[in-house]
């Protein structure tokens, strides 16, 4: 890295790299990743912020912010606060340069947990009026949608009756597993719609 990069970085640090012991810096990564013939993206774990989806890619903050429309500094703060300002034509052009899934995208504009309570009230009362909402957060057909919300409700129906003990406290392990079914709808529903 020294030769090409103008680096001197010595052996020991890329060995703790490597264990998980220190982390490179952004620097550091570009030139290891250029050293290597590979993009950054194939050495970070996956990425979990904007700004690491971002780097993951290899793409200046300017270039990003101008591709979507939008100030830079005002997506610098979005990377920094987690805090999505920007519009859904924004947000949809940014899934595309970052080719983030659904689940991504939705985490990182901050629209999974709007998305979390319409499936746990599709899965506690009537799933039918849910199906609206949950289209327009997600921009998916509804045929799959209705699949999948009508399953989330049944499947917590089934739990639900199973903790009810008319007349008997119910088992603490099954209202523990409704309770536990509720915290897990997201990843289920995902789940639901890649079957």
């Amino acid at each position: 890295m020294r030769a090409a990069y103008g680096l001197a970085v010595p052996a020991a640090a890329v060995a703790d790299w490597e264990k998980g012991h220190a982390r490179p810096t952004r620097v550091e990564l570009d030139a290891l990743a250029g050293a290597l013939w590979c993009t950054p993206a194939d050495l970070m774990d996956s990425p979990t912020s904007l700004h690491a989806h971002r780097r993951a890619h290899g793409l200046p903050l300017d270039d990003v912010a101008r591709h979507i429309g939008m100030d830079p500094a005002t997506y610098l703060s979005a990377e920094r606060t987690g805090r999505w300002p920007g519009t859904e034509s924004q947000a949809t052009r940014l899934a595309h340069l970052l080719r983030l899934p659904l689940p991504d995208l939705l985490d990182l504009t901050g629209r999974s947990e709007p998305l979390a309570r319409h499936l746990r009230d599709a899965a506690t009362t009537r799933w039918q009026p849910q199906v609206r909402p949950v289209a327009r957060l997600t921009r998916l057909p509804r045929r799959p949608l209705e699949r999948a919300l009508s399953t989330l409700h049944e499947e917590y129906q089934t739990r639900s009756a199973a903790a009810r003990n008319w007349g008997e406290d119910p088992p603490p392990e099954s209202a523990a597993g409704v309770t536990t079914y509720l915290q897990q709808v997201l990843p289920r529903f995902w789940e639901l719609l890649r079957s």
